[in-house]
C-alpha cells in the first residue's frame, strides 16, 4: 500500500480530511406562477441540484437560474419571540427602541425584521431585554404575493412538502397566497 494511501487514511480517521458542505441556493417557478427559493446543506452539489430540479419538474415547476426570482424578495434579519413576552403595543415600542424596520405581532408570537446589516445589534439589543428568542436568523420575504388558483395550489403544496422533506433542504421559501378553500381542504 502506498504511503500517500496510509497517510490519507490516519488523516481521515483524526478528523483532518472531514466532510465539506456548502450552502447551496436554488430558485424556480412553481405551479401558479409563485416564485420560490430553497435553501440547501449539502456535501454533493450535484445530487442536492438533480433533486431539486426533479422535485420542480414533477409538480410542475422549473428551476430558474440563480437571481432570476430573488428580486421579488428581501432578505433581512428576523429575530422571533413568544406572544407571552409582552402586549403587542409594547413590543412596537421596543421595535423602535432596538432599531428594528418592522415588528409584526399576530397570534403566534412577535416578529422582528431588520436588514442584514443591523441584524446582530438588533438581536443582541432584544436578548438583552427579552432573553433568548424563539428563533433567530436571515430569511427571504416576499415583497409581493401572488393568489394561487386551487388546482395549482394542491401541487404547490405537494411541490413544498417534497422539498421540505429532503435531507439537504433546510428552508423554501415562497411568494404565494393560498385559499381558505383550499388550506381547509389540505388541513381536514
Amino acid at each position: 500500500m502506498p504511503k500517500d494511501n496510509i497517510e490519507r487514511a490516519i488523516k481521515k480517521g483524526q478528523g483532518g480530511d472531514a466532510e465539506n458542505y456548502d450552502e447551496v441556493r436554488y430558485e424556480g417557478r412553481g405551479p401558479g406562477g409563485v416564485a420560490l427559493i430553497v435553501e440547501a446543506l449539502t456535501d454533493n452539489r450535484n445530487r442536492t441540484s438533480a433533486d431539486v430540479r426533479s422535485t420542480f419538474s414533477k409538480y410542475g415547476g422549473e428551476m430558474v437560474a440563480n437571481n432570476s426570482v430573488a428580486f421579488l424578495f428581501s432578505h433581512v434579519g428576523q429575530v422571533i419571540y413568544p406572544k407571552d413576552k409582552g402586549s403587542d403595543d409594547a413590543m412596537l415600542e421596543l421595535a423602535l427602541d432596538v432599531g428594528a424596520d418592522e415588528a409584526v405581532s399576530t397570534e403566534e408570537g412577535h416578529e422582528f425584521l431588520t436588514g442584514i446589516d443591523g441584524f446582530i445589534a438588533m438581536r443582541d439589543a432584544l436578548e438583552a431585554k427579552l432573553g433568548a428568542p424563539s428563533s433567530a436568523g436571515f430569511v427571504w420575504r416576499p415583497q409581493n404575493t401572488v393568489s394561487v388558483p386551487d388546482a395549482a395550489g394542491e401541487n404547490l403544496v405537494k411541490l413544498i412538502e417534497t422539498l421540505d422533506d429532503h435531507d439537504d433542504i433546510q428552508h423554501v421559501y415562497g411568494n404565494y397566497e393560498l385559499s381558505d378553500a383550499l388550506m381547509a381542504k389540505l388541513a381536514g
